[in-house]
C-alpha cells in the first residue's frame, strides 16, 4: 500500500512539519482549520485544505466528525495526528480505522494498553521493568490521604488517562493534600474527559529521560537512544538533548532494555517515547508511555540523521523496519520557544506577529508556523517555535544555540527566548546537572535594562500610551511597550 493523500489532523508548527515529509515522499497533505486558523501557515502549505469551524480546541481540532468528514471529501487514504489534541485518543484511531482510512500512529488497543498510566504500569511490572513505588487510583481526599500516608510524603498526583503535565499535582504536606487532589482531578476531566487520578511517590532529585522507539507490524524494533528532558515548567518541558550528559553507560543500557521489553509486551507499532525518572544512583523509573511522535523529535533526527515522520508512514503503509546499522552521531539540544513571561509566572502572552526574525545557521533548524502578522490566540497553546542545534560536541551545539537565540527576533508577543539564553549560559546546564527541579528553583528576575533603553523610555514624547495595544517583545523593557504601534513616516 502506498499513499497518495494524508490528512493531518492538527494545526501550526507539527503540520508543517508533517507536509514537509509527505512532499518528500511524493503525496499530497490535507489540512484543516479553526476559524481563526485560516489565514495559518499550515493551511497556505498544504495541497487541499478544508474549515472544520469553531474556534477553541474542543470546537475545532477535536471533533473527530469534522475530520472524519474531511479526510473523505479530500480523498484521504490516511490520517496522521500529529502531536496534542487527538494524536493519543484511542477512539479517535479506532474511528478513522472504521472510516476505512489508515490511522498513521499505533494500534487502538495498544495505545490503550500504554496511553493509560494505570494499565501501563502493570504491564510495566510484569515485564520486569520498575515503576514508582505507589500508583494507587484515588476517587476522593479521603482515598488520597490514605495512599500518601502509606508511602510518605512528598507525592505526587497524576491523571490517569493522559500526559503533558496536565492533571499532575506535587502534595508536599497532609495539608495541601485535599485542594490538590480536587484541582487534579477536575483538569483530568477537562482535558482528558477522563477524572481518574492516581497517587505516587515523588521521587527528587530526579532527571527526566526518555528513550525513543520505532516499531513496525513484522516485530521489529528500533531504539533511537535517550533524550534528556529534565528543564521544564509546570511540567512541561523546554529544553531537551540528546545524548543524556548525565546518565552513566550502564544506566543507558538498562534503559534502552526495560524500553524494548515493553514495547514488545505491548504490541506496540509505530513511533512511540517510553519516559522515565532517573534518581542520582542512577536507579530509573518506568513513568508512561507517550503514544505518538514527541514535540523533541527533531533532535533524535538530527543526532540520528532519520525522518522519524517518514518512517511513520512507512510503517502505516506495511513496511518493514532493516536492521538498524547507522550510529548516533553529535549531540542536539532543543529550545521551545513560548509566547510567555518567564518573569511572571510563566504567563502566557497573546497579540500580533509585527516583526519575525530568525538566523540561518550552520547545525540550527527552525520549526514553526509563524508569519507576521499572525494573530497569537488564548485558544492554543502558546509554543511558537522550536529551535535545535546539533554540534559533534555538546558544547558545540549549545553555543550554536545560544547564538541562534540571540539572534531571534520576535516583536508582537512577550516570548522566552531571553530566558532560554539564560538557562543554556547557567553553570548548571553547563556542567550538565540538571533536574526536573531546576527551573523551579531559580530566581527568576528581569534582566537589568540597558541604558540605551531607559534614554528610549526618557526620550519618548509625551502622550503616547503607556503600552501598546498588543504586548510587544520578548524584552519586558523594551521601548516599543511606551512607544505603542507605530509606522515609520507617520505623523505621531
Amino acid at each position: 500500500m502506498t499513499f497518495r493523500r494524508v490528512l493531518v489532523a492538527n494545526r501550526g508548527e507539527i503540520v508543517l512539519r508533517v507536509i514537509r515529509t509527505l512532499h518528500t515522499l511524493g503525496m499530497e497533505a490535507v489540512a484543516v482549520f479553526s476559524d481563526v486558523d485560516a489565514e495559518s501557515p499550515h493551511v497556505e502549505a498544504a495541497d487541499i485544505a478544508l474549515p472544520i469551524g469553531g474556534i477553541t480546541p474542543q470546537e475545532s481540532y477535536l471533533q473527530v466528525e469534522r475530520i472524519l468528514d474531511a479526510a473523505k471529501r479530500a480523498g484521504a487514504e490516511a490520517v496522521h495526528p500529529g502531536y496534542g489534541f487527538l494524536s493519543e485518543n484511542p477512539a479517535f484511531a479506532r474511528a478513522v480505522q472504521e472510516a476505512g482510512l489508515v490511522f498513521i500512529g499505533p494500534a487502538p488497543e495498544a495505545m490503550e494498553r500504554m496511553g493509560d498510566k494505570t494499565r501501563a504500569h502493570a504491564l510495566a511490572r510484569e515485564a520486569g521493568v520498575p515503576t514508582p513505588p505507589g500508583g494507587v487510583l484515588v476517587h476522593s481526599p479521603d482515598e488520597a490521604r490514605e495512599a500518601a500516608e502509606r508511602l510518605g510524603y512528598p507525592v505526587v498526583i497524576k491523571a490517569a488517562g493522559g500526559g503533558g503535565g496536565k492533571g499532575m499535582r506535587r502534595v508536599k504536606d497532609p495539608e495541601e493534600l485535599a485542594h490538590q487532589v480536587e484541582s487534579a482531578i477536575r483538569e483530568a476531566r477537562s482535558a482528558f474527559d477522563d477524572p481518574r487520578v492516581f497517587v505516587e511517590k515523588w521521587i527528587e532529585p530526579a532527571r527526566h529521560v526518555e528513550v525513543q522507539v520505532l516499531a513496525d507490524h513484522h516485530g521489529n524494533v528500533w531504539i533511537l537512544g535517550e533524550r534528556e528532558c529534565s528543564l521544564q515548567r509546570r511540567y512541561q518541558k523546554i529544553v531537551e538533548e540528546t545524548p543524556s550528559p548525565g546518565i552513566t553507560e550502564e544506566t543507558r543500557q538498562g534503559l534502552f532494555e526495560a524500553a524494548r521489553r515493553l514495547v514488545e509486551a505491548s504490541g506496540y507499532t509505530s513511533a512511540g517515547t517510553l519516559e522515565f525518572l532517573v534518581d542520582r544512583e542512577g536507579n530509573f523509573y518506568f513513568m508512561e508511555m507517550n503514544t505518538r511522535l514527541q514535540v523533541e523529535h527533531p533532535v533524535t533526527e538530527m543526532v540520528w540523521g532519520l525522518d522519524l515522520v517518514a518512517w511513520q508512514i512507512r510503517i502505516a503503509q506495511g513496511e518493514r523496519l532493516p536492521p538498524l546499522e547507522r550510529t548516533p552521531r553529535g549531540h542536539a539540544i532543543e529550545a521551545r520557544i513560548y509566547a510567555e513571561d518567564p518573569y511572571a509566572g510563566f504567563l502566557p502572552s497573546t497579540g500580533e506577529i509585527l516583526t519575525l526574525h530568525f538566523p540561518h545557521h550552520p547545525g540550527v533548524r527552525v520549526d514553526h508556523a509563524l508569519r507576521e502578522g499572525l494573530a497569537i490566540h488564548a485558544f492554543y497553546d502558546p509554543m511558537l517555535a522550536k529551535m535545535i542545534a546539533w554540534g559533534e560536541t555538546r558544547e558545540e551545539a549549545r553555543a550554536r544555540l545560544v547564538g541562534a537565540l540571540k539572534e531571534t527576533a520576535i516583536l508582537g508577543v512577550v516570548h522566552n527566548a531571553g530566558f532560554l539564553v539564560e538557562l543554556l549560559e547557567s553553570e548548571a546546564f553547563r556542567r550538565g546537572e540538571t533536574f526536573t527541579t531546576t527551573v523551579e528553583s531559580l530566581d527568576l528576575r528581569p534582566p537589568e535594562p540597558p541604558p540605551e533603553v531607559l534614554a528610549a523610555l526618557l526620550l519618548a514624547p509625551a502622550g503616547r500610551p503607556s503600552a501598546p495595544e498588543v504586548p510587544v517583545a520578548g524584552d519586558p523593557y523594551s521601548p516599543f511597550r511606551t512607544l505603542g504601534r507605530f509606522r515609520i513616516g507617520e505623523e505621531p
